[in-house]
């Protein structure tokens, strides 16, 4: 397998921050305030304030962070067609954000938000609550980097560096070099088991020549010269 260009490298680092960038802006929309607004109910009851946080509108764009935070690792880990997959699936969530951040932003919307924030039945909304666009803009703002960040690895996401280019040049097979003591020890010191490629490792060692084991595992004892100048006398 070809080593990933340059230019794959720049585009690969490209996407995790835009990754990074956009799915932190849509966790942190999610904490701010999106709409203030009052709430007043019948009788000598003052109006009393009410913020409506991003959460309070839609749960889309904070689910949606995470789903692109989770993104970076799948890119890494991915190859070929499941990494167009996922860039594809990155581009729909930020569309999808979109989607839900421009109906949670609606006058209605922001209307429920405040009465469902009323701790008393009767208490409603006066009026139409008031945006605050920061909020809405910073979640706007990261589902963009996502759906740009989606359409880069629906394009070019086979040719970037990963996970599993790496695992490629690993799972190569590698040639026995442990005729040496040296080569054995680089071999055990790069994590390979010499024992498992070498022939008849699973069969006990050969006994030397003249040294043939008896049936007790012990060596037979040789014969002594003194033995042999015994016989040789009348």
């Amino acid at each position: 397998m070809t080593s990933p260009t340059p230019r794959a490298r720049r585009e690969y680092g490209i996407a995790v921050v835009g990754l990074v960038v956009g799915a932190a802006l849509l966790l942190a929309s999610a904490g701010r305030v999106w709409a203030t607004g009052d709430l007043t109910a019948a009788g000598p009851v003052s109006a009393a304030p009410v913020e409506v946080t991003g959460a309070d509108l839609t749960g889309v764009p904070s689910g949606i962070g995470w789903a692109g935070l989770a993104g970076i690792a799948a890119l890494h880990a991915a190859r070929g067609r499941f990494r167009r997959l996922i860039g594809a699936l990155l581009a729909l969530g930020g569309v999808h954000s979109l989607i839900a951040i421009v109906g949670a932003v609606r006058p209605e919307a922001l209307t429920a938000a405040v009465d469902d924030a009323a701790s008393v039945g009767a208490a409603r909304a006066d009026g139409v609550p008031d945006l605050i666009v920061v909020g809405p803009a910073m979640a706007a703002a990261g589902a963009v980097l996502l759906f740009l960040v989606g359409v880069l690895a629906l394009v070019r996401a086979p040719s970037w560096p990963g996970m599993g280019n790496r695992y490629d040049r690993d799972a190569a097979p590698r040639a026995d070099h442990t005729s040496t003591p040296a080569d054995l020890w680089r071999s055990l010191d790069a994590g390979d088991d010499p024992t498992l490629d070498a022939p008849g490792g699973d069969t006990a060692p050969a006994q030397p020549a003249g040294r043939a084991a008896t049936g007790d595992g012990t060596a037979p004892a040789q014969p002594t010269a003194r033995s042999a100048d015994s016989k040789e006398k009348p």
